[in-house]
């Protein structure tokens, strides 16, 4: 099983504590999205885990003092970074970027660069956010991280209808064919400069020819290469078309992550109020409890199959 923590919320900047503790008690309790009576109850022990994913704008509350205590039980991890050039207006509660840069880099620092993987996400344009604005702050990101991770993965916005008005009323749009080939190129030459490997999440368009590959967030091969074995890690068929990941698990919940970024797709933004983000650390649901009307299912895991290796 591999653990995605979280592509719907931040849980290592707004619930870092409430996860030590899951992984303390050793299981974790998620609501069906859909249909929110329906609750799974995860086992965590390490050897039901061959990773865990994390997903975050900002983990210094989860790394400071606890990070080693999941590399003492044997978990294997990695971390998905987000910086972006964005401000406040953007990005209301994200902290400032040369923190979270600082951030970036101590992380690299205590876990390895080949596990934290810098997200440039999304990229969309405005009277502000212009092609130049990106290729000049993508430079000057990418030579403050350098050194400190291997790999950027970059995606361009898509304007789902429940975030077209809030993106129509700060003047964002999607970038067309021409556009986003004209910025990958030159973003492939600042990775090429920069000694970064280049990579798009789940996108439609093909920028191989300008050395920019499909991605894979959730990625099998390098959970394989950092715990040296040889998993058989199928697609993951509930995401989208183009996304390339490996099957995962998510325990996060909608509408519980505090950055409030505009072009948020997770979240509805009239939802994110007190009450959601409310999080009882001993309540095994995230901004959550089990309810009288929940019914609760322990899921079963089967762990994932091992590649036979040839002798000769």
């Amino acid at each position: 099983m591999i653990l995605s923590v979280s592509r719907r919320t931040d849980i290592p900047a707004f619930y870092a504590d409430w996860f030590y503790e899951r992984i303390r008690e050793g299981f974790v309790e998620i609501r069906n999205p859909v249909n929110m009576h329906q609750v799974s109850k995860i086992r965590l022990s390490p050897d039901r885990i061959e990773c865990i994913v994390f997903w975050t704008k900002n983990p210094s509350q989860m790394f400071i003092d606890n990070l080693s205590m999941l590399d003492t039980l044997g978990y294997t991890y990695y971390f998905q970074f987000t910086v972006t050039p964005y401000n406040s207006q953007i990005e209301e509660n994200v902290p400032g970027k040369k923190i979270v840069m600082q951030t970036f880099r101590q992380l690299s620092e205590k876990t390895g660069k080949e596990k934290i993987i810098w997200r440039y996400d999304p990229v969309f344009l405005s009277d502000i956010y212009t092609i130049d604005y990106h290729v000049r702050y993508f430079d000057y990101i990418a030579s403050k991280l350098s050194g400190y991770t291997d790999k950027c993965i970059i995606s361009f916005i898509d304007t789902y209808p429940k975030i077209r008005k809030r993106l129509e009323a700060a003047h964002i749009r999607e970038l067309s064919s021409d556009e986003m080939y004209k910025l990958g190129d030159r973003f492939s030459e600042t990775a090429e400069k920069y000694n970064l490997k280049l990579e798009t999440c789940c996108e439609n368009i093909n920028l191989e020819r300008i050395g920019i590959e499909h991605g894979h967030c959730i990625d099998g091969r390098l959970i394989n290469r950092i715990r040296n074995n040889h998993f058989i890690f199928k697609k993951d068929k509930t995401q989208r078309k183009n996304c390339q990941c490996s099957t995962s698990i998510d325990i996060g919940a909608y509408n519980t992550c505090r950055h409030n970024c505009i072009y948020c797709y997770a979240d509805w933004p009239h939802k994110i109020n007190e009450k959601n983000t409310v999080c009882n650390q001993s309540s095994p649901l995230l901004c959550s409890e089990l309810q009288p009307a929940d019914i609760l299912t322990d899921r079963k895991i089967t762990l994932c199959p091992v590649e036979e290796q040839k002798l000769f």
